[in-house]
This record gives C-alpha cells, sequence and structure tokens, in this order.
C-alpha cells in the first residue's frame, strides 16, 4: 500500500505550500540519485517527487485529502500519473548549471512558459448536482495574440537572436572550486531566458504575444457532485507564450440548499411529519423524492425517529474517475406531530380515547433503543429500519 504523501514529505496536514516546498527541497537533495549515498536513493526519490506532485497541486491535493490516493489516479477531473515533471525548477539552486570533477551540466535553455491555470465559481441547484447539468460560463483568460500570432513582434518583422546569449537563453560562468570547476548556468538578463529579442513590438501586445479577453465556454457538470467540488477543463486555462501549453480551467461547484432535502454522504435526508392518527392506524401517504412523488406506507404503531429507505433513490457514487456507480438511497425520517389546539369535537375523541387507554403510572422505558438511539443514528450511524 502507498504511503501517505504528507507522512513521506514529513509535514502536517494542514502545511502551507511553501512548507511542502521547503520539506521537498530538503529531501531531494539528500535522495538525488545524482548525489545520494542511500542504497534505496531511487526509489525514495520517486516516493518524494510523487508526494509533492500531489500536495503541490491544489486540486489533486483536494482530491487526495477527500479519496486518499485512488483520487489522484487515473484521467477523471484532470487526475492524472505523478512522475518526475518539474522536479529540475526546484532543484535549480542543487543540481543544475554544474558540474565536478572538470565535467559540465549544463541546463536547460529557458523554454516559453506554459499558460497558467484559471479558477472559475458556479452555483447549480441541489437537481442538477445529482443529475448532472451543461451550463455556460464566461470567464477572462490569455489568448493569444491575433494580430502577432503570438510572436509579439510587429506584422512584417521577427524576434532576432539575443546578441548577449547568442540564442541559448542563458549565461555561462566557470567558478574553480575545491572539488573542481564549477559551470554555473543564470538566465541571459537581456532576453530573459528565451534566446530572442524583439525590436519592433506589436502595436496590439505591446510584445507579449497574448491578450485578456472575455470567453464563454459550455460546461458539462456530471451526476453526483458536491459543493466544493473542482471539475478540471484541460486547455482552457491562460495560453502559454509563444506556442507553449495552455493551462487548465478549473470549475469550483457551489450547490444551493433544497427546500427540503438534505443529504449525507450519498444518501438523501428527508423529514416528514404525520398526525397521531396516521401514527396509531397507519396510512399510504405520497412523499417527494428526487425522482418525483412515490407512495410511502406507514405501518399501524409508528413511533417518532421511525426510518423509512428507499432504494435507489439518492444521489449518484461519483467515483474518482468521474464515472458513477449505482445511487445511494433516500432515508425518510418520521416526526409523529401531536396537535397543539384542538377543536371541541375532536377533544371530545380524544377524551374518548383515552377512557379506552387507561390512566396508569407512566413506567419508564426498559434498556433498548429509544428516541435519543435514533437521533444519534441521523447524525453519526446507520439508521435502523
Amino acid at each position: 500500500m502507498a504511503r501517505d504523501y504528507y507522512e513521506v514529505l514529513g509535514v502536517d496536514r494542514n502545511a502551507g505550500k511553501n512548507d511542502i516546498k521547503q520539506a521537498f527541497r530538503k529531501l531531494a537533495r539528500e535522495y538525488h540519485p545524482d548525489v545520494s549515498n542511500h542504497t534505496d536513493a531511487e526509489a525514495k526519490f520517486k516516493e518524494i517527487n510523487e508526494a509533492y506532485e500531489v500536495l503541490s497541486d491544489d486540486d489533486k491535493r483536494a482530491r487526495y485529502d477527500r479519496f486518499g490516493h485512488a483520487g489522484v489516479q487515473g484521467n477523471g477531473f484532470g487526475a492524472g500519473g505523478v512522475g518526475f515533471a518539474g522536479f529540475e525548477d526546484i532543484l535549480d539552486d542543487f543540481l543544475s548549471g554544474f558540474g565536478m570533477g572538470g565535467a559540465s551540466r549544463t541546463r536547460r535553455r529557458a523554454g516559453p512558459r506554459p499558460g497558467a491555470d484559471q479558477r472559475v465559481s458556479m452555483t447549480i441547484s441541489f437537481e442538477e448536482a445529482v443529475f448532472g447539468v451543461e451550463k455556460e460560463i464566461e470567464y477572462e483568460r490569455l489568448e493569444v495574440c491575433e494580430t502577432c500570432e503570438g510572436s509579439g513582434a510587429e506584422p512584417g518583422t521577427s524576434p532576432t537572436r539575443c546578441p548577449e546569449c547568442n540564442g541559448t537563453g542563458e549565461i555561462r560562468q566557470v567558478q574553480q572550486t575545491f572539488v573542481g570547476a564549477m559551470v554555473r548556468s543564470s538566465p541571459c538578463p537581456r532576453c530573459g531566458g528565451r534566446g530572442e529579442v524583439i525590436q519592433s513590438k506589436c502595436h496590439t501586445c505591446t510584445g507579449a504575444g497574448r491578450q485578456r479577453k472575455r470567453v464563454r465556454l459550455n460546461v458539462t457538470i456530471p451526476p453526483g457532485v458536491r459543493e466544493g467540488l473542482q471539475v478540471q477543463i484541460r486547455g482552457e486555462g491562460d495560453a502559454g507564450e509563444r506556442g507553449a501549453p495552455s493551462g487548465n480551467l478549473y470549475v469550483v461547484l457551489q450547490v444551493k440548499e433544497h427546500e427540503f432535502f438534505k443529504h449525507r454522504d450519498n444518501d438523501i435526508i428527508l423529514d416528514v411529519n404525520i398526525n397521531v392518527a396516521q401514527a396509531a392506524l397507519g396510512d399510504k401517504i405520497r412523499i417527494p423524492t428526487i425522482d418525483g412523488d412515490a407512495e410511502l406506507t406507514i405501518p399501524g404503531g409508528t413511533q417518532t425517529g421511525k426510518v423509512f429507505r428507499l432504494r435507489g433513490k439518492g444521489i449518484p457514487r461519483l467515483r474518482s474517475d468521474g464515472t458513477n456507480s449505482g445511487r445511494g438511497d433516500q432515508l425518510v425520517y418520521i416526526q409523529v406531530e401531536v396537535p397543539t389546539t384542538l377543536s371541541s369535537e375532536q377533544r371530545a375523541l380524544f377524551e374518548q380515547l383515552a377512557q379506552t387507554l387507561g390512566s396508569e403510572q407512566i413506567q419508564p422505558q426498559h434498556n433498548g433503543r429509544g428516541f435519543f438511539d435514533r437521533v444519534m443514528d441521523f447524525f453519526g450511524g446507520e439508521p435502523q429500519q
């Protein structure tokens, strides 16, 4: 079984991004296969990198906190496998740009940056959360400049090779140390690591190659989503620089409260009041479900706190890969309503009933499941049938 990612990095579950990053730096320095003396360095480094890939990403971390390792496996809702992507950037100050014993290790030229992610809130109804919905959203993002097609240069001109770094995007310096020659690399200050400079900037984007625009997008929300869930749509965030990949869009869901339905996990909860006659004699009543009205048989002698279960009338069970595995149930909690005011006819009838029932001294109930137990079941346990 895979180890807990927080345990792997040695951080608290409430740790901030900076704490997680610092913990990764420290462990990566110790276990990187190029420099570590540990016999299990390679396996340990893979485990450290996997934990960092998840905990440094807000969406993956949220799904991991909710679903564990299953929440960050597969491809549903943007969940992807974890690997070694990005570790070179965070270890630049330790590994990149130098070599030992006269050998050199050069840093890769800084390429165009990928686009940033975007987050948009969407409010949906209780029914839409249960059955899914397709809705249009509107938001702002950076898009490729139509005038220069992302080059940043005025039409008719082109970026030229940087004269300071000769197009490599980096400046290299050799230093002699007690362990040998060290070749350090740093981004070229003139071109910012791009290897190109723009002499005549695009008049529309002023050389940025991208413009901020307001866009509309249809988003499909699958059945069984919950409050706070983030639906990931790949490639619909900001456009990347000069052909680099676009960022992703995260739609953060907010679910409106229903008029009378509540939910607990995948079960829908409904409170129903019946009168004392229905409770004593039994009855057939119509109750609402998320699928429409249904008939419920109340047997004679039903007490307050009785729970009836309607199988398959609950919320779809949403897997981590975005598919569903059946539905929960609807739980109907009965409350026997005692009248607070009576007409003269009703009072006379109750008095006659009281005479037939007698007025013996009330005895405490023997140990068993009482109303308090049923209330505790509602908040923390499996309801009793």
